[in-house]
């Protein structure tokens, strides 16, 4: 099969074919079972960590890959998601916990918690969200109030990717009222802290292997040496945070996509109706080719915002928002068709595009939903071309 030549590295090669081996042989077996049982996939979690790859984008001094590269992370995503992104959200949701201590934090708290991340021992979870706090990141209520040397937080977080099976978690939390966006914080939070506490496990419509919980801060007890940064600069830490992580969104997009046209195109060729295998039909080949070509420009554009990223390009807000966006409705139509393409099979879950249209709709929502996004898309244009003379 011709594959578009992107120029990737040695290195990168070495570790698409890694994780995509690995995602053949571990995880496709098991996807099904996970889904169904809504079972939290630790396991491979752990061997993922022992084959080194959980710090992929953790610099080398603490313990992770070295090349702190955002294609590197990204390639392992897709492989991931090609075959299962309740595995891959597992996976991905670690560097999202893991970035604003990456930003934000001193080096005495990066050696602490980047370095069990780096190795696997440990995972991460990120908690902005909550009940009245959602696309609106600077209307958050959870409260963090300083008392000696310890901030006492209260309040809820919602919807929380990897709650109550990380061990280390980043929370976004007011510390001033008066001051809106700028009064936000971010705190480093340990799983087993007094006061810290889980609500039930969501029961979800897609990537169901994932484990997604409720927050609860009951006075809890959080050491000083535990915010990151300043305080006030939780909410540039949360959006510097998104610029990163977005792309991974993407990423799992882009994997996904592929995965249900690997589905579509085996089945198509393997299906005989009328005499004939159903791929042999123009209208179905058609489709089909609609379907490829979403996918491979989807590709090029997130690994277009990974290079650019990677050559040390600071601002990237607007392209970051353009690859989730544009990959995640590419996601959402691909499955779709796949699913369109398998017939009455495609809707049943002996066949696995059912689950790859379920778990879909999510990149569409979560980490800022497509219509913020395109906000973000807006407001850089709206200021670019103010300054165009």
């Amino acid at each position: 099969m011709a594959e578009m030549n992107y120029g990737l590295t040695e290195t990168q090669l070495e570790i698409r074919d890694m994780v995509r081996e690995f995602a053949q042989e571990r995880v496709k077996p098991v996807r099904a079972e996970l889904d169904e049982k809504e079972i939290f996939p630790r396991e491979l979690l752990n061997e993922l960590g022992r084959m080194d790859l959980m710090g992929l984008y953790i610099p080398s001094e603490y313990g992770g890959f070295g090349a702190e590269s955002m294609m590197d992370f990204l390639i392992a995503i897709e492989e991931l998601s090609r075959v299962c992104i309740g595995v891959s959200v597992s996976y991905a949701a670690n560097a999202l916990g893991a970035d604003p201590i990456i930003i934000g934090g001193s080096d005495e708290q990066k050696k602490k918690y980047l370095t069990p991340l780096a190795k696997g021992e440990k995972l991460a979870a990120f908690a902005l969200t909550e009940p009245n706090a959602g696309s609106d990141a600077g209307g958050i209520q959870t409260t963090a109030v300083l008392k000696g040397d310890k901030y006492i937080l209260n309040g809820t977080k919602q919807w929380i990717t990897n709650g109550g099976e990380a061990d280390i978690y980043s929370v976004l939390a007011v510390t001033n009222k008066n001051k809106g966006a700028r009064g936000v914080s971010c705190f480093v939070l340990e799983k087993g802290m007094p006061g810290f506490s889980f609500g039930k496990k969501e029961n979800k419509l897609g990537i169901r292997a994932s484990a997604t919980r409720e927050l609860i801060f009951e006075n809890c007890e959080v050491p000083k040496e535990n915010l990151l940064g300043r305080e006030g600069m939780g909410f540039i830490i949360a959006m510097k945070t998104f610029d990163v992580s977005r792309p991974g969104i993407a990423a799992q997009g882009v994997g996904l996509a592929q995965g249900a046209l690997d589905e579509a195109c085996s089945y198509a060729r393997e299906r005989i109706q009328f005499g004939r295998p159903v791929i042999a039909n123009q209208g179905l080949q058609w489709m089909l080719a609609d379907m490829a070509t979403k996918v491979e420009s989807a590709r090029a554009l997130v690994y277009a915002v990974a290079r650019t990223f990677d050559s040390g390009a600071k601002d990237i807000s607007k392209l970051s928002a353009m690859c989730k966006l544009y990959a995640t409705d590419v996601a959402m139509s691909v499955t779709t068709d796949a699913v369109q393409v398998l017939g009455g099979y495609g809707y049943m879950r002996e066949y696995p595009v059912e689950k790859m249209m379920r778990d879909a709709k999510i990149l569409q929502i979560y980490e800022g939903t497509n219509q913020i996004q395109r906000e973000v898309i807006g407001l850089s244009l709206v200021k670019e071309y103010a300054s165009v003379k």
